[in-house]
This record gives structure tokens, C-alpha cells and sequence, in this order.
């Protein structure tokens, strides 16, 4: 299966252990140096209609990447909290 990293956006984070959805994949993080994907960033939530901004990102390792599906992308684990 191939993607592009503009598709990844239509997919959503599903969390393995507890079967949580989580949201869909807003933005990766690449390594320039070595030229791969590190992590995929999840958007935090607006609070309050934007007005109070939003929430953290949340943050997936590769790492934790078990399985990409044609509408989801199934990860391990705890996701990390970005700024």
C-alpha cells in the first residue's frame, strides 16, 4: 500500500489498547537529516468554538505506528503532548 503525506491527513488515529478514537492526523514530523517520518501530530481540540484556543497536540512516535488502514492508522500505546 502506498500513501502520500497529504492523504495521511483523511486518516484517523485509533489507539490499540483501549480502542480510543483520537483524531485525525493533522500534520507529521520529519527528519530532514535522515529523510523519514518521525512522528504524526493530532491537532489538540478548540476550547470553546476556538475562543480559548486549543488544546495540546498530542504526538505519536513512528515507533508507535502498528498498521496504516485505507481510512485509519492504528497506533501503540501512549501518545505523547506537544505544544
Amino acid at each position: 500500500m502506498e500513501c502520500r503525506g497529504w492523504e495521511l491527513r483523511d486518516k484517523e488515529i485509533i489507539n490499540l489498547s483501549d480502542g480510543s478514537r483520537i483524531g485525525y492526523v493533522g500534520d507529521v514530523v520529519v527528519d530532514l537529516d535522515q529523510g523519514r517520518v518521525t512522528a504524526l501530530v493530532v491537532p489538540g481540540r478548540l476550547r470553546l468554538f476556538g475562543l480559548l484556543g486549543r488544546e495540546p497536540d498530542q504526538i505519536f512516535p513512528w515507533s508507535a505506528v502498528r498498521r496504516f488502514g485505507t481510512d485509519t492508522v492504528l497506533v501503540d500505546g501512549e501518545q505523547e503532548t506537544g505544544e
